[in-house]
């Protein structure tokens, strides 16, 4: 059988880049006539002229806390539970509703593998006609139903195991034979070691495809040990299938249905490729249209191409939180208005304020990389600083590349003994 899932996969770089932007405006114009909560973030932008990366990359980010916002309110108000920003309603195509930590509500769709997550399922070598034994939660949060609506997809039944109850888990799977297993990565090593202790053999389980939490490489390779070839996949409740783990094991193949930008955290401007930002999405996705939505997660581009012959771009993988919001006597202190800051000099390449000392007894330090030594710049800066933040910061200037690539904006290097 084929190594991929269709030929999408394959097609080269500058046909898929060609196929997203010709589908982009008409997404944000759907966007805007079918999502209230769009009407109003593109309020007075032309859909029509959306059709480069560069005028996508003008387009007001949103952030999942906007989001909620956005939802509680409509809710105190007797309003919209999902705070406009779906173009469903209740009724026969929203077969369900889902609830994230917040809480956020997101709906569900009739629409075929509507997170898209069969894609990532294939990769990690499921194939049509298998058994996949199904733990994520079935209740409440969306994850049991995204990996079951993409195994349907692909052709697969599916046991739905849920959580819990970890030596009914190990007889449905010694007696019902699964090719493998989906959920979270901690819960199969409590199977495989229940497994063990009650002296039951899983011949059959010999790949999964987990996600929901980190997949160190330790816990990878243990899986391995006992025969079991595990692989990861980056997914929201809101977005659905972000990236996917290949059989290269080279970062995370990103998925067709999205259009992926890295930018400077507390911003909505794009970084160079390989330096380390927030993941925003674009999903194309028409029943629920989110248009640059922040996810809060740190990762970056990695250049070439996936080994295995998939010409998508791929990303590192989860590399931390964007949200680096620190409080410094007193005040809030937002990578925004670092952004702010930097954004005010043109000599100003990158910057990161590091926040150290002792809690009530902090100090703020505006780490600057500059290609210019021009005299009064740092003094200039200071008082930048002091005029955002209505905080005191020293101002140390650097060559450019002093920085790391990590993605970090604000540094919280504060002791908390």
């Amino acid at each position: 059988m084929s190594s991929y899932y269709d030929a999408l996969e394959t097609r080269s770089v500058t046909q898929r880049e060609a196929a997203l932007m010709a589908a982009l405006p008409g997404q944000v114009a759907h966007a805007q006539a079918h999502a209230p909560a769009f009407a109003g973030i593109l309020e007075g932008i032309s859909a029509q002229t959306v059709t480069s990366r560069a005028a996508l990359a003008k387009l007001p980010v949103t952030r999942k806390h906007e989001l909620l916002e956005s939802q509680q309110a409509a809710r105190q108000s007797g309003g919209d539970v999902f705070g406009g920003f779906s173009a469903l309603t209740y009724g026969a195509g929203m077969p369900r509703v889902f609830a994230s930590p917040g809480t956020i509500y997101e709906p569900d769709s009739t629409r075929q593998d509507y997170w898209r997550m069969a894609r990532a399922i294939y990769a990690a070598g499921f194939r049509p006609g298998q058994l996949i034994h199904n733990s994520f939660s079935y209740h409440f949060v969306p994850a049991g139903a995204m990996m079951e609506s993409g195994a349907h997809a692909l052709g697969c039944t599916v046991f739905p195991g849920g959580t819990g109850q970890t030596e009914q888990q190990v007889q449905a799977m010694a007696e019902l034979r699964p090719a493998g297993y989906i959920g979270t990565p901690s819960f199969l090593k409590i199977i495989v070691e229940k497994a063990a202790e009650m002296k039951i053999p899983l011949p059959t389980v010999t790949r999964a495809l987990v996600s929901g939490e980190a997949f160190p490489p330790s816990l990878r390779d243990w899986l391995a040990e006992r025969g079991i070839a595990g692989y990861q996949c980056y997914a929201s409740a809101d977005l659905g299938l972000i990236a996917y783990e290949t059989e290269a094991r080279e970062g995370l193949v990103l998925d067709e249905g999205v259009i992926v930008e890295i930018v400077r955290p507390g911003t909505g401007d794009p970084v160079p490729e390989g330096e380390v930002g927030e993941l925003v999405v674009t999903t194309l996705n028409p029943d629920y249209p989110l248009i640059r939505f922040g996810t809060g997660d740190l990762s970056a581009i990695l250049t070439g191409q996936c080994p295995t012959g998939r010409t998508n771009a791929r990303i590192k993988g989860w590399m931390g939180r964007a949200d680096q919001t620190v409080k410094v006597r007193g005040m809030f202190v937002h990578p925004g208005q670092v952004a702010d800051i930097a954004r005010r000099f043109p000599e100003v390449l990158k910057a990161r304020l590091v926040v150290s000392g002792e809690m009530a007894n902090d100090s703020m330090t505006f780490r600057v990389e500059s290609a210019s030594a021009i005299a009064g710049l740092d003094q200039r800066i200071s008082d930048a600083i002091r005029d955002v933040t209505k905080l005191r910061g020293t101002v140390e200037m650097l060559a450019p590349g002093s920085l790391p690539n990590d993605g970090k904006v604000i540094e919280d290097a504060r002791s908390y003994k």
